[in-house]
Parts: structure tokens; sequence; C-alpha cells
């Protein structure tokens, strides 16, 4: 597998202060450089920009995926697998709303993960994984 480099992404939210607060204390996120208007993250290695936009977002669509219903868009991180454990526990002593409840996909088989979805305050989707075995990433 070839080195990994950082992600830029860049999302709208309605409530500047109210998303640097769940990002930054929330989910653990530092807080890099930032105006009135938007706020750098160091999201897991990644730079995340949340840019406020007056407006809420319209209404996401989902896909039916293991019988559950996946937020389209998302987005998020592949963590290791213990880490992805104490980041889910960390979200529920924050008490954060699942949209999809931590669980685990393909148990036993090639490319198992676990995986849990929620959403920030702007209504930004956001997944976290984590593979039991890394080299299945892209496994078929």
């Amino acid at each position: 597998m070839e080195k990994l480099h950082p992600f830029h992404l860049a999302i709208p939210v309605h409530d500047l202060e109210k998303n640097r607060t769940f990002y930054r204390d929330t989910l653990g996120c530092s807080e890099g450089r930032s105006s009135d208007h938007w706020v750098d993250f160091n999201f897991f290695g990644h730079q995340l920009v949340i840019h406020y936009k007056a407006s809420p977002k319209e209404a996401s669509i989902s896909n039916p995926v293991d019988g559950k219903e996946v937020p389209v868009p998302h987005f998020g991180v592949v963590l290791a697998w213990q880490q992805w454990q104490d980041f889910a526990k960390r979200l529920k002593e924050y008490k954060i709303q699942f949209v999809i409840e931590p669980y685990i996909r393909f148990e036993g088989e090639v490319g198992e993960q676990a995986t849990l979805f929620f959403k920030d305050p702007s209504g930004n989707a956001l997944e976290f994984k984590a593979f039991k075995n890394i080299d299945q990433l892209f496994a078929k």
C-alpha cells in the first residue's frame, strides 16, 4: 500500500461556533487557523475546514446497506481497531445521537469492519470505521 497523504475537505455549517465546539471538544480535533467565517481542524491527521453558510444544508438522502439507511453524502476516517472502540465509547459518553449505532459488518468474513454514523450540528453526516485487518481495506 502506498503512503497515504492527508486529504483536505471543506464543509458548510450554519452555526460556526456550535460546530467549532463539536469538532474541537466532542471529537477531539485540534484547531488550526481560523477567521470569522471558517475554522481549520486536524481531523485525525487530515485537514477539515468548516465554512459558515447562512442557510442550513438541504436534507440528505440515504442508501440501504445491511438493512440500515446510510446517509449520503458522508465522510469520515478509517481508524485502527482499538482507536475505533475508544472513539465509539467517547461518542456514547458525549451522548451523540447515532444515525447508525456502532456495529460490526461482515463479522468473521473478509473485510470485517466496525462502523458507526452520526451527524454534526449542521447535519453533515460522518462515518468512522475500522477494519479487523487493515490489509483488507480494499478487498473484494
